[in-house]
């Protein structure tokens, strides 16, 4: 039976434009190609997850939402569940749209009524380097009644069943980011924390965080920069294997069970509680576009955390999560460039 994951996050529609460098204080540069396609850090990591459990369906395009609904459960190793908000707009449809088509639950996802509006990421690709700068406006991502107002009732947490007889039980795992208010994350991981639902934490963008939410934190998956901020060390520290280690080992005295520092071109330093450590080198790719690849890597973490029968081996995850990452490197796009479960077999 698959194992149910619930991702409470972002969604955001991507306004991407391709740059031959970024610009400089005061430049005007023309672009050379302009998108407009469905993002944000939860809704990307849902659709990691979705598309990394299950093989590229048989037509060439996409199926419809709803479409041999009973053929994709019987494939997917994991179903996946989105919660977060949207505005009333046409943005707001087109993310409902591209999450339901790659086989994400929707039913946690709240259209909030009058003049809020659908979150926004203006994103600037430098092409020769594929490397992004991005700019957020949380919008409707960022508006709830109050921290708790998705949380107040037990069914945010359960996840739509994947059939009747799992009705009204509680994810394997929740994914959170920080794209959305801290309060509602802090409220999510009291809830988690209260009900034995383990966490999967990628506090990006990165902020100053208390203490406590690190304690018995399962997963904790940041990237140097984000790593450096929270455990209050210069970035430089991160530039060798040592300090690598030391910065890990402040997250594990914290109370985190399982840390994954992603390094970019060097690859990925992980450890764990039991002190399980090293660092797994980057795949040689052919970058075009790295908007969306740290989601990548989340989602194919994720599901080795779900999946894994015999027990979770941080080392197999990272590298399955590097190989994913890798693929997602060298496309255009967010959702578009995640591979699908069979493209890594």
């Amino acid at each position: 039976m698959a194992r149910n994951i619930t991702i409470l996050g972002s969604l955001n529609i991507d306004l991407v434009t391709r740059v031959p460098h970024h610009p400089l204080p005061g430049e005007t540069l023309t672009a050379s190609s302009f998108s407009i396609s469905p993002g944000g850090k939860g809704a990307n990591q849902a659709v990691a997850c979705a598309k990394l459990s299950r093989p590229r369906p048989s037509s060439s395009s996409l199926p419809s939402p709803g479409n041999n609904e009973e053929k994709t459960k019987a494939e997917e190793t994991a179903h996946i569940r989105m919660v977060g908000s949207l505005g009333p707009d046409s943005y707001g449809t087109t993310l409902l749209q591209n999450l339901s088509v790659h086989g994400v639950d929707t039913s946690g996802i709240r259209v909030l009524s009058g003049e809020y509006k659908t979150g926004i990421a203006f994103i600037i690709v430098d092409e020769p380097t594929g490397e992004n700068r991005i700019i957020l406006s949380p919008e409707a991502n960022w508006f709830y009644s109050s921290p708790t107002s998705l949380l107040s009732s037990p069914d945010t947490l359960r996840g739509s069943p994947v059939d009747d007889s799992d009705s009204g039980k509680l994810p394997d795992l929740l994914i959170m980011q920080l794209e959305i208010p801290l309060a509602t994350v802090l409220a999510a991981l009291r809830a988690a924390r209260n009900d034995g639902v383990k966490v999967l934490f990628n506090p990006a963008p990165a902020q100053h965080l208390p203490l406590d939410i690190y304690r018995g934190l399962e997963h904790l998956v940041v990237n140097e920069t984000e790593a450096a901020m929270l455990a209050s060390v210069d970035v430089s520290v991160l530039d060798t294997e040592e300090g690598c280690e030391k910065v890990a080992g402040e997250f594990v005295s914290r109370g985190v069970k399982n840390v994954v520092i992603t390094l970019g071109g060097r690859g990925v330093y992980y450890m764990n509680d039991g002190k399980k450590k090293g660092l797994v080198p980057a795949e040689k790719a052919a970058v075009v576009d790295t908007t969306g690849a740290g989601d990548t890597f989340v989602g194919r973490y994720a599901l080795d955390v779900v999946e894994g029968d015999g027990g979770f081996e941080i080392e197999k995850a990272v590298r399955k999560a590097n190989r994913a990452a890798k693929m997602a490197v060298e496309r255009r796009g967010a959702a578009d460039s995640i591979p699908w479960r069979d493209e890594l077999e």
